[in-house]
Parts: structure tokens; C-alpha cells; sequence
């Protein structure tokens, strides 16, 4: 029967940390701020509050004593917000570069079916229709302001390795590409001229990838190219070279067909009737989408890998964060276990010396998460690095540790130490008097 009840007990515990932890995750810090509040005024102005913060006082001064077994529990979730910051900053911040990419007046039309521009063919004969479809913008000689570009991808050493060659992609646009992307600015030389072998380079491209800078010659399909400018963007463009649509068609032999054609509506609320226009008509057969919308769909499978990753490997590290937690309250119940005695011999309840151990392990934990935070962010915020985006090439972007990732690590760090503390916490509670000071 004793066994039947201790186990009871134990199932009743996981439930509790089990329901804790789904009602933690969820909570946002204007919850945790009143629960904060809430334990503050229980601790002032009750007498078990006042008890156990007497507990904690005494148990925090001796730290001193458990230092070695104290920093083991804060360098543990250090290491797990550390490195699930980072983890989730590389998502962010590549999301972030693609979602930035785009607006919601100017719009992109792919060939039916197709979830990239790589993919996607547009004969000639589809663009003049779409050139002509209602919404477009003209400009003030009534031309459509609009860019039938070519998208391929060439390998080129990285930067770093020049043994290693990856993917940059090459843009083929026409003379309103720049009408369009007002955010793209000529930095270092100047823009391309039509009809010649010259690309410009966006800094992020440039960055990554050697043989790239103003003035040098490179060679791609066959062909001698000149890079005559630097440009910036702020976005996905910044990871791509620019050159003449219809000399990158040319070299690539795409003869007079695009890959896609980018278009600036009227209004952002043209957008329906521009759409509309094109599904409905018979000759064609192509995806619609804004491009913003575009862009942001780009990222969403590979942020959500990352986030899996991320999550995974940060329970994986914090389950050995929790066993760490464990044995550091463990050992400081068992050696504090006469004075924990001594104290409920007097009149101090079960209840003031849970809270007291779980305070303390909390603390700790508190102090690894910001550690961990802390050190996530000036490692890592800003730090530039490059992946496979939808395209098959590099898409250049910064790490991005915002105060939302900071905050997720801190409430990671803090369930972990609630865990840590709660079964040694309730041990200490339910130890008989009489046992533990026998214990030493």
C-alpha cells in the first residue's frame, strides 16, 4: 500500500511538471510579470512567505560552499539557450532577409505550377500578354513599368575556401528592374550597360564569394564578363549578380522566352483585378502572387527545418541540463538536510521549503539563461553566413537574435531549473525530522 501511494505521488508530479511546462510555453511576459508580482506579495506579506524567504537567504549565502556544483547547473543552461538562440537566430534571420524582399504593389508571375523562378518558363508571346494585363503601372512615355528577368546559377569559389564552390544566382533583368526595386542602389562603379557581357554584384554576393569585386573579369557560360558595379539592396537581392536580361539569355541560350516577370501595379489594391485578369484568360496558365508573398514563401520550409532542428537539439541538451540540475539539488538537500530538519522542527511547514529550493534552482537558472542569451547575441547577432534558398543558389542573410528568441531562451532556461528543483524541492519536504538528522 505504501508503494502504491509512493507511486501515486510520483505519477501526480510528472502531471504537474508535464501541465506547468504546456502552461509556461504558453504564457506571454505580461503573465510571468503578474505571476512575479504575485509570488513577491506572498512572500511579504504571508508568514509562510516570510518563511521561506528566510530559507532562501540562508540557502543562497551558501553557495559559496556549492559554487563548483552551483556553476555546473548555470554553464549547463548556458550551453542549451546558447545554442537554441543561435540555432533559431539562423531561421530568423534568413526569414527576415526573404520576408523584407518585395512589396505589395508590385507582383510576379511564374508559369503555372511552378514554386521558384529556376522552374518556371514564359514564351514570348505570354509576356506581351501579361505586359498588357489591367493594373500594371506605365510610366510617363506609356510603357509598362515591368521586368521579364532570366534567374540561372553558376558555381564560383566561396570566399572563404576557394576549393569549395557553391551556388550564386544571376539575374537577367530589363532597363525598369530599378524602377521597380527603388531599395537597389548602385554603392561602388556604376549600373550595367544593355547589350554587353557586364554584371553588377550585390554585397552580400560579394561578400561570400571570391573573383567578385569591381573592375574583375569573370568567366561564365563560356563568356568573359565584366563586374563594373556594387550594389545594395537590404534583401534576398543582395546575394545575386545583375546583368542584361538579354544578354544572360544569350549566353544561356533561353532565346526570347523569361522566367518570370515582375510588374508595378497601379496600387497595391490592383492586385486582385491584375491576378484576376491573367487566371481567367485562355492563353495563359501562370501564378500570380505579390512579392512580398512570393519571397516569404521562399523561406518557410527551410525556416521551419531549422526550427526543428533547433527545438530537437535543445531538448536533447536540456534534458542533460535537467540530470545536472538534479544532482547539484540533490546534493545540496543532502547536505543541508539537518539544518532543513531543524527548521521544521520549529514550525516551519512542507510548503515554505519547496518554494525556498525551487527559488533557488530558478535563480541559477536565470543566471544560465542570460549568460546563454547574452552570449548568443554577441556572437551571433549580425553575423553573416549563406544557405541553399528555393532557387538551388546561396542566399546571403545575418543571424538574427531578436528580443523575442532572448526571451524564449530565458523561459527555457526556467522551466529547466523548475524541473531541476522540483523533485530534490519536494524531497526536502517530505524527509522525516527525525531521518534527516540522523543523516549526518
Amino acid at each position: 500500500m505504501r508503494t502504491f501511494k509512493s507511486f501515486l505521488r510520483g505519477l501526480g508530479l510528472v502531471v504537474i511538471v508535464i501541465a506547468g511546462l504546456l502552461i509556461w510555453s504558453r504564457l506571454p511576459w505580461t503573465a510571468v510579470l503578474a505571476l512575479v508580482v504575485v509570488l513577491a506579495l506572498w512572500l511579504v506579506l504571508t508568514r509562510r512567505g516570510r518563511q521561506t524567504l528566510s530559507i532562501t537567504s540562508v540557502g543562497i549565502s551558501s553557495l559559496r560552499q556549492r559554487i563548483g556544483a552551483s556553476l555546473v547547473v548555470v554553464v549547463g543552461i548556458a550551453g542549451v539557450v546558447g545554442v537554441l538562440v543561435a540555432m533559431l537566430a539562423m531561421g530568423e534571420g534568413f526569414q527576415s532577409t526573404l520576408q523584407q524582399t518585395g512589396s505589395d504593389d508590385t507582383a510576379i508571375v511564374l508559369r503555372g505550377g511552378s514554386n521558384a523562378e529556376l522552374n518556371s518558363v514564359l514564351d514570348r508571346d505570354s509576356i506581351n500578354v501579361i505586359l498588357q494585363a489591367p493594373g500594371v503601372a506605365r510610366s510617363a512615355d506609356g510603357k509598362p513599368v515591368a521586368s521579364a528577368e532570366q534567374s540561372v546559377v553558376a558555381n564560383l569559389p566561396k570566399r572563404s575556401d576557394a576549393s569549395v564552390e557553391a551556388n550564386v544566382p544571376i539575374r537577367g533583368v530589363g532597363d525598369e528592374a530599378w524602377t521597380l526595386r527603388p531599395n537597389v542602389k548602385i554603392v561602388q562603379g556604376r549600373r550595367f550597360k544593355p547589350g554587353l557581357r557586364e554584371l553588377v554584384v550585390g554585397q552580400g554576393a560579394m561578400r561570400q564569394f571570391a573573383g567578385l569585386d569591381v573592375g574583375s573579369r569573370l568567366r561564365l557560360a563560356g563568356q568573359e564578363w565584366s563586374i563594373v558595379g556594387e550594389f545594395a539592396s537590404g534583401d534576398s537581392h543582395d546575394s545575386e549578380l545583375w546583368g542584361d536580361a538579354q544578354t544572360v539569355a544569350s549566353a544561356y541560350r533561353r532565346g526570347s522566352s523569361a522566367q518570370s516577370v515582375t510588374v508595378r501595379l497601379t496600387s497595391p489594391q490592383a492586385f486582385d483585378t491584375f491576378k484576376a485578369a491573367l487566371s481567367s484568360d485562355p492563353r495563359l496558365k501562370v501564378d500570380v502572387s505579390t512579392t512580398r508573398e512570393y519571397f516569404s514563401k521562399q523561406s518557410e520550409s527551410l525556416t521551419k527545418v531549422i526550427r526543428i532542428v533547433g527545438i530537437t537539439v535543445g531538448v536533447i541538451m536540456a534534458i542533460g541540463a535537467i540530470f545536472g540540475a538534479l544532482n547539484t539539488m540533490f546534493a545540496a538537500i543532502a547536505s543541508r538536510a539537518r539544518e532543513i530538519a531543524t527548521l521544521r522542527a520549529i514550525g516551519f511547514r512542507g510548503l515554505p521549503v519547496v518554494v525556498s529550493v525551487l527559488m533557488e534552482t530558478m535563480l541559477l537558472a536565470l543566471l544560465g539563461g542570460v549568460l546563454g542569451g547574452l552570449i548568443s547575441w554577441l556572437i551571433f547577432n549580425g553575423y553573416t553566413a549563406s544557405t541553399l534558398g528555393a532557387n538551388f543558389s546561396q542566399v546571403v542573410f545575418q543571424f538574427k537574435v531578436s528580443p523575442e528568441l532572448l526571451w524564449l531562451g530565458i523561459k527555457w532556461a526556467m522551466a529547466i531549473g523548475f524541473v531541476g528543483g522540483l523533485f530534490p524541492a519536494v524531497r526536502a519536504a517530505r524527509l522525516p525530522v527525525t531521518t534527516a538528522l540522523r543523516e549526518l
